[in-house]
């Protein structure tokens, strides 16, 4: 028998964890390179999807093109500059292209990687592909790849996969070491994880089918490969989505296998509370509190989010949840992310619930060392039933004699590890959430896919809208005299600034500086500043002021974007509001129109200010929906920047789309579902690869939940 070749034998020890260097042509150098986008092996290569399709059987010249195309098309480089954006060191960079029929730009608001721009020189010939975008009415192309025409483009008349830039290679040499990859991986690809019957229920491509129709895409599926619609595109997206689900429907079987504290009373507390209340409770409230209650009446521990817009009233609907776990003699803890809120909660938590016998106390970084001795031996003998806190509730010195509720608001300053600290500080509690950043649906259902979800969403009655405009900073001396007109009229307002102090680096207001300012520009207002680098004591006098009416105008940084409540208050300003995000902007315009008072919102933006700032802020302009904003938002930047990648348990996923991919993540979830209901603890022979998969993905703590 002739023996194997040397390339041969290593080849077929070769598998999916084999790591990227040791293949053909590739080496340490290059495998370092690839490490650093997270291709480490075989596997990660051939899961390298394609953001794009290039065909190339038809020829485009710059006079042929149109708004919203995806085009690929060959010309010459003109010129390349750059400028600055306003006053901001910011630069945009411009890389002019001709051919016989025109001209068009291509315009950078960052550079790619360093070296980018200095490989283009006039009269080179150069491949641009990209989306044609209609900017003022002028077509440009905005981050487009730009590439030297080189050797390697040998398929000329093919439908050509584009993959996402790596610096130093071109897209042909990671498509033929993907394609490599895949030859070499054939006989691994094999074995099917998903199980037969959800490939055909779902109509699914096999992973072997749609990986080699992703990377060897034929011609006639250019349309929907590039909507990323292709029964391959549909395969790998349910995939991702198929685990995630899997899990959140594994950690969620095991909280109902969990024994909890069945809480039952006559809930007669909670009916006394909502019959001292000067207003009344919206019929969202209602809904929410019963939700809970009937919730902490079963032996299994509660999970339940709470989300609510900007003054949809969820404090009282956590009031009544921890009014009901005290009327059964159990504790409650209620964490928030700063000490003015802590402040807040405790004073409201005093004038309603102490009257109906509620032991209080709180708990936060300012705490005496007398008083903090006191508050833990209470606590721990049962004489407090209601703890209000901020991280300080973590530290391991809190400890509760019989706690049953815990309840985090704002539920997205805080880690998952945060959450659970807290959690762990009690036999099983019952856990509610609360958020005034309302979530997507599409998000819910997958950060949060093992909660149950209680949606706020009226508004108490005779709570106007406010009113809100955005401007450019040149009106800013008309948008002062509006303030004017306001403090006049015995009102208060807020001044927002995105910086404490002036930056050399950034080009932009800051509170102190911009505080200076206004005083002498109005020296007869009475103003207070607040911002994140003073100390708590002076910022709660500052707020203490502004609560009492003896501070007219606050100038503040974002430190008031959460919880702050001045019913007086009626005018918001936010200076270069460019700079905030939509969940900041909306958070920031909430600490107005609390009261009965007509309240407004100005937002002035800066200078050079790009479309998709004008976009976010107009559309701010159009509503107060804090739903209907969280969907934009999410449209707009993504999952991972619209919940804070660090905190929101997010995966990473390669090719789904949480905004596009609904649909799909609604099968994915209900197939994963189905699975643990016929098979809670994946034992049947159909469903040995889900099991190790989940292991794979998620570690022990996944089977944990359905062993």
């Amino acid at each position: 028998m002739r023996p194997q070749s040397p390339t041969f034998a290593k080849a077929a020890r070769m598998n999916s964890q084999t790591s990227v260097q040791y293949l053909k042509g590739v080496g340490p150098k290059l495998g370092a390179l690839l490490e650093k986008r997270g291709l480490k092996s075989l596997g990660d290569l051939i899961r390298y999807y394609p953001r794009a399709y290039e065909d190339r059987r038809a020829a485009r010249t710059i006079l042929s093109l149109q708004a919203d195309e995806l085009v690929s098309l060959k010309a010459r480089v003109h010129k390349v500059g750059s400028f600055k954006l306003g006053r901001s060191t910011r630069k945009m960079y411009d890389v002019a292209l001709r051919d016989e029929s025109g001209q068009i730009h291509c315009k950078f608001f960052r550079v790619p990687y360093k070296g980018y721009f200095e490989r283009f020189q006039p009269g080179q010939e150069i491949r641009v592909i990209g989306k044609v975008t209609n900017y003022r009415g002028k077509l440009e192309f905005h981050h487009p790849d730009l590439r030297e025409i080189d050797d390697e483009e040998e398929m000329q008349d093919d439908l050509i996969p584009i993959y996402p830039e790596i610096e130093n290679l071109s897209s042909n040499k990671i498509l033929r070491m993907i394609r490599a990859s895949l030859e070499i991986l054939k006989a691994e690809l094999g074995p099917e994880k998903l199980p037969k019957e959800m490939l055909a229920k779902y109509n699914l491509l096999t992973e072997a089918e749609a990986l080699s129709q992703l990377h060897m895409p034929s011609p006639d599926q250019a349309v929907v490969l590039n909507e990323q619609k292709s029964p391959a595109h549909r395969r790998v997206i349910f995939e991702e989505f198929f685990w995630l689900e899997l899990f959140l429907a594994a950690k969620k079987s095991g909280l109902q296998k969990e024994k909890g504290i069945a809480i039952r009373n006559e809930n007669l507390k909670s009916q006394k509370l909502m019959a001292s209340l000067p207003f009344e409770l919206t019929s969202a409230q209602l809904r929410a509190f019963d939700e809970i209650r009937r919730d902490l009446m079963i032996p299994h521990p509660m999970s339940r989010l709470v989300q609510g817009d900007v003054g949809s009233g969820k404090t009282m609907v956590c009031f009544l949840a921890a009014l009901y776990a005290a009327e059964s003699n159990y504790q409650t803890a209620l964490m928030v992310p700063t000490e003015i809120l802590a402040e807040q909660h405790f004073k409201t938590a005093s004038r309603y619930l102490e009257v109906l016998g509620v032991r209080l106390g709180i708990l936060t970084g300012k705490t005496k060392p007398v008083e903090r001795k006191e508050i833990l031996l209470k606590l721990s003998s049962g004489e407090i039933d209601l703890l209000i806190g901020t991280h300080a509730l973590l530290e391991d010195p809190v400890q509760f004699k019989n706690l049953a509720l815990v309840i985090i608001d704002e539920q997205h300053r805080f880690g998952v590890e945060q959450r659970g600290k807290l959690k762990n500080k009690g036999l099983s509690p019952h856990f509610l959430v609360m958020t005034a950043t309302p979530i997507p649906r599409t998000l819910a259902m997958t950060v949060y896919g093992d909660l149950e979800v209680s949606v706020i969403n009226e508004m108490p009655k005779g709570r106007a809208p406010i009113q809100t405009r955005v401007i450019f900073e040149n009106k800013r001396p008309q948008a002062l005299d509006f303030m004017m007109e306001q403090i006049q009229k015995g009102r208060q307002a807020y001044v927002i600034y995105p910086l404490v102090e002036e930056s050399e680096k950034i080009d932009l207001k800051d509170a102190v500086g911009e505080f200076e300012k206004l005083k002498n520009q109005y020296p007869k207002v009475a103003m207070g500043l607040l911002h994140g680098k003073m100390k708590p004591a002076e910022k709660e006098a500052v707020m203490d002021s502004f609560r009492k009416q003896e501070i007219q105008i606050l100038v503040s940084t974002t430190v008031i974007e959460v919880g702050v409540d001045v019913p007086n208050a009626n005018l918001m300003m936010i200076e270069h509001s460019e700079r905030f995000g939509l969940s900041q902007l909306h958070q920031l315009r909430g600490r107005v129109g609390r009261g009965q008072h007509k309240s407004f919102c100005i937002m002035i933006l800066g200078r050079a200010v790009s479309q998709e700032a004008r976009e976010r802020t107009a559309f701010m302009e159009k509503t107060t929906d804090g739903f209907k904003i969280a969907e934009f938002d999410l449209e707009l930047r993504g999952p991972g920047e619209f919940m804070g990648t660090r905190q929101s348990g997010l995966p990473g996923f390669r090719m789904a789309n949480l905004v596009r991919d609904v649909e799909i993540l609604q099968e994915a979830r209900n197939a994963a579902f189905e699975i643990l209901k016929q098979d809670p603890t994946l034992h049947q022979i159909q469903h040995v690869h889900l099991r190790a998969e989940l292991l794979k993905t998620h570690g022990p703590i996944a089977l944990a939940h359905i062993a």
